[in-house]
């Protein structure tokens, strides 16, 4: 028996190999279905089955490709009603492949059908758990996600999480070891640890939501401090259960090379949004006007998902040169499938040609602190809250990235202010909105906090409520 972690970093995502005597299975694969081929061809096996967890908000799985490249039939757990052919399994149901056997835990909770597979070995030893989005390392899933689909509220369903964790879960062996669908980084949870793989007797030892009290002490613990989920989660859960156009054509049609002048005619033509994936150290100094940046190097699908939202938006890709095959790649794991080409050339050729440039006013930090005046100067901390309240330059305003279509409206144009992150990634995202909207009174400060914090500015850990966006 060979268990196989495959972690997707920038959607702290875990899918899930296992072989056993010419057999496979795999758990909840991403869009892009090649390197489980790749894998099963080299080891000479048959994928027997595809098992799903539930059905994912936060990322497409690749699910239906998968079985049609295979004829492996895809599992889901009791009352999911996806629709497309699959064996819906009855709670404890086993499966058997090669020497080992997968039992069915129904854990319902995040989401109704939400599914736990118990791996039992060659010896018929309990060994894992893939306990999806049901149990993560030092966290749950969140039970707010499934509220309307189920008729619940989230209390409702947090109340049921509590049931399936400790009747199917906790009494289970110490030894046995936990893989999750996620780790820190994650929507679907809100403390997950850094670690992706964890035995269950640590869990039952340090997991604050196993150790609770009472089911209500559970049910008041989980949902505390839930920020609302992500724009795009309720497009993924459809394309997830209804299906979804083949990832290979889609690659296809999006790996559509165009000129700056014709870059520019479909830009015109079509209203698509304008997404540059380049580092925020090389788009600050040149980049397509009304241009968003979300860089390639960094949490770019969630950000994607989080700040443009509706997955049917057209897009028109800049990225550095040879990157356009991964940027369309990541886009799709999280919906994106409606890329209309990229900038052949990348902003190069668009400079080349003598097109209208814009350029960020991005500064130092020790820039910043020769200009800064506590109690004149206007600063923006676009860190989440949780960021903020540690330590933040005083007097400085908390508006998180993720809420800046609430807080842009709060701006006054005539007014400059100094915006920042924690190093930089963030602000150069929240300045590209912000001037691809017709703000441009502002300062970005390369580095963030994390050089701030270096230069003697004024910091503190106290926290205005008055400068803190509710």
């Amino acid at each position: 028996m060979k268990i196989e972690q495959i972690y997707t970093g920038c959607l702290a995502q875990g899918a899930y190999y296992v072989t056993s005597n010419g057999e496979a299975f795999i758990i909840d694969p991403l869009r892009e279905i090649q390197p489980y081929l790749d894998r099963l061809s080299a080891d000479g096996v048959t994928l027997k089955y595809i098992f799903e967890t539930h059905f994912h908000a936060d990322f497409v799985s690749g699910h239906l490709d998968l079985s049609k490249k295979t004829n492996a039939p895809i599992v889901y757990g009791p009352n999911a009603k996806p629709e497309f052919d699959a064996i819906i399994a009855e709670d404890n149901q086993v499966f058997e492949i090669g020497a080992i056997k997968i039992k069915v835990l129904h854990t319902p909770g995040h989401t109704m059908e939400s599914t736990t597979y118990l791996l039992i070995d060659e010896n018929g030893v309990e060994t894992a758990i893939f306990s999806g989005d049901t149990l993560f390392l030092g966290d749950v899933g969140r039970p707010d996600l499934a509220q309307k689909a189920a008729d619940m509220t989230q209390e409702q369903l947090a109340g049921l999480l509590y049931e399936s964790l400790m009747t199917k879960i906790m009494p289970l062996s110490d030894d046995i070891t936990v893989y999750p669908a996620h780790g820190a980084g994650s929507a679907c949870g809100k403390n997950m640890m850094k670690e992706t793989v964890d035995t269950l007797g640590n869990q039952k030892k340090m997991n604050y939501a196993l150790n609770q009290p009472s089911k209500e002490a559970f049910i008041e613990a989980v949902t505390d401090g839930l920020l609302p989920p992500p724009a795009y989660f309720g497009f993924n859960v459809a394309m997830n259960k209804k299906g979804y156009e083949n990832f290979e054509e889609v690659k296809l049609k999006a790996m559509t090379p165009l000129n700056p002048n014709a870059f520019e005619l479909l830009a015109e033509a079509s209203g698509a949004l304008i997404l540059d994936t380049r580092d925020s150290g090389v788009f600050y100094q040149g980049f397509v006007p009304q241009s968003v940046n979300i860089g390639v190097n960094g949490d770019f699908a969630p950000w994607v998902g989080a700040l443009i939202g509706d997955v049917k938006q057209e897009i028109l890709l800049v990225t550095e040169a040879g990157k356009e095959e991964e940027v369309i790649t990541r886009l799709s794991r999280v919906g994106f499938d409606n890329v209309l080409g990229f900038l052949d050339g990348s902003f190069e050729a668009w400079k080349t040609e003598g097109k209208e440039i814009d350029t960020v006013d991005r500064i130092t930090a020790e820039e910043f602190k020769s200009k800064f005046e506590l109690g004149t100067s206007m600063v923006i901390d676009v860190r989440k809250e949780s960021e903020y309240s540690a330590e933040h330059v005083e007097d400085a305003y908390s508006k998180p990235l993720a809420y800046i279509n609430e807080w842009t409206k709060d701006i006054n144009p005539e007014n400059h202010f100094f915006m920042h992150c924690a190093g930089g990634y963030r602000s150069m995202i929240a300045a590209s909105i912000l001037q691809a909207r017709g703000y441009r009174n502002f300062t970005e400060i390369a580095g963030g906090f994390k050089a701030i914090a270096e230069t003697g500015v004024p910091k503190t850990d106290f926290v205005c409520q008055s400068k803190v966006l509710k």
